[in-house]
């Protein structure tokens, strides 16, 4: 039996397919090496992940299901879970690429969808990314599953809440098994280079300024890698069958800890040893003010529990970060 990863090459998926590699599952990973941003820290985790057996890698595109079947071979039969984390990500390119994110979050989810329908015979269940992102112009805070998503304010909010709809209808249609998760700012070493913290600190260390949008009037819940990585294996072990009968759960993934922007940053000056050349600026298109997980679902039902504090993690991401940049 195996656990087919996809987006194995990417930060969540990485670390997801390393814990599994880890316990002595057999892993196929898919990824289609996505130049969104540098390749060269995608094929680094990937060589981590080769220092581990059981681990195959195979270079596809998800929204290409015919391909994916033919990539996967005699590997579909074998296939038990399939934990879905290859998406296009970020919430700015969004705005200027949005067919990227029509191809990779809304054909591919499909694609992930009639694959396991049609083509995974023992598969057991489909556990999926989704993020915190959905929740959108909502003003209740903390945001919890029940609270409306019906009000994007980005196009990537938006392709992560038809995953969540689509899910739901094959659910419903075909009994599907699903869990979604709702990713809350997730960061640490070898994460994603287009995401806040490890922009700010390739700038500091590089004594370039940093724009502080929203004038740094901003907070969120930033979530160490290895405390989701168990969420996301607790929903692989998860039966998900509602009172109404539909397989299909959605769970916040967060730190239930939200932090300033302001006092963020100065945590990275302290970790980094550089004080931040700060400019601040105007909230961006598609960006919220604020992001904060009600985590009682996951806390109930996964049995997740957090226990990373920013200020615990982000030194150690900048141990890293010092090793990867080279100062």
């Amino acid at each position: 039996m195996a656990v087919l990863v996809t987006g194995a090459a990417g930060f969540i998926g990485a670390f997801t397919a390393r814990a599994l590699l880890e316990r002595g599952e057999r892993v196929i990973g898919i990824d289609n090496l996505d130049p969104y941003y540098d390749p060269a820290l995608k094929r680094h985790r990937l060589e981590w992940l080769g220092e581990l057996p059981g681990f195959r890698f195979i270079q596809a595109d998800i929204a290409d299901l015919e391909g994916l079947v033919a990539a996967l071979g005699d590997e579909l039969a074998r296939v038990r879970v399939v934990i879905h984390l290859a998406a296009q990500a970020g919430v700015r390119y969004s705005l200027e690429n949005p067919f990227a994110y029509a191809r990779s979050n809304l054909l591919g989810h499909l694609a992930i969808l009639e694959l396991c329908r049609h083509h995974l015979p023992v598969l057991e269940r489909l556990v999926y990314a989704s993020s915190s992102s959905v929740y959108g112009a909502n003003r209740e805070i903390p945001f919890a599953e029940h609270h409306r998503v019906d009000q994007p304010v980005s196009l990537y909010a938006a392709t992560k809440r038809a995953d969540e709809l689509m899910s739901e209808t094959y659910a419903r249609l075909y009994g599907l098994p699903q869990v979604g998760l709702r990713f809350f700012t997730v960061y640490g070493p070898m994460g994603r280079p287009d995401m806040a913290y490890f922009l700010f600190a390739d700038a500091i260390a590089a004594g370039r300024p940093i724009r502080l949008f929203n004038h740094g009037r901003m907070r969120r819940d930033f979530t160490w890698i290895e405390d989701v990585v168990a969420g996301v294996l607790a929903a692989a072990a998860y039966q998900p069958v509602r009172e109404d009968g539909v397989p299909h759960r959605l769970f916040n993934l967060g730190n239930h800890r939200p932090v300033a922007l302001l006092d963020f940053v100065h945590m990275l000056e302290q970790a980094i040893g550089r004080e931040a050349v700060k400019e601040l600026a105007p909230m961006q298109p598609g960006d919220v003010e604020e992001t904060f997980a009600d985590i009682t679902a996951a806390q109930r039902e996964l049995g997740f529990a957090p226990t990373t504090p920013l200020e615990e993690g982000l030194p150690r991401f900048i141990v890293w970060h010092r090793r990867w940049r080279g100062y």
